[in-house]
């Protein structure tokens, strides 16, 4: 792992070979990042990340919030992240909800947009 000052990372997250993490980044404890994935700098990773490998993720980016579905209840749910993926900038993908536990993405994706337990393929 390579990791530039000024990042945050909780020690129990669970980072693969060759992952870059740019400044001012910050990851939580309840998190799996795939082998040789970037980080782009200000991006904010969350319990429930799931990120696979060689992933690409550009800077201003919020992985696994808090859903903003009036559902949510606080259950423990996850956003997956497919191996090869590419997000663009700022982009939230939020955790799914009690309907289906997880938001999924396929590597095929195109995100620029806020996304809530979806499954995207």
């Amino acid at each position: 792992m390579s990791k530039y000052p000024l990042t945050s990372i909780h020690p129990d997250a669970r980072i693969g070979e060759n992952v870059i993490i740019e400044p001012f980044t910050t990851i939580s404890k309840d998190v799996v990042i795939g082998d040789g994935t970037w980080l782009g700098p200000n991006v904010t990773v969350m319990d429930g990340a799931r990120i696979g490998k060689n992933c690409r993720i550009f800077p201003g980016t919020v992985i696994s919030g808090i859903p903003q579905d009036l559902k949510f209840k606080g259950e423990i749910t996850t956003a997956e992240i497919a191996d090869n993926t590419t997000i663009r900038e700022c982009v939230t993908l939020n955790r799914g909800t009690i309907d289906k536990y997880k938001t999924v993405i396929d590597p095929t994706a195109s995100l620029w947009h806020t996304l809530t337990s979806v499954t995207i393929q």
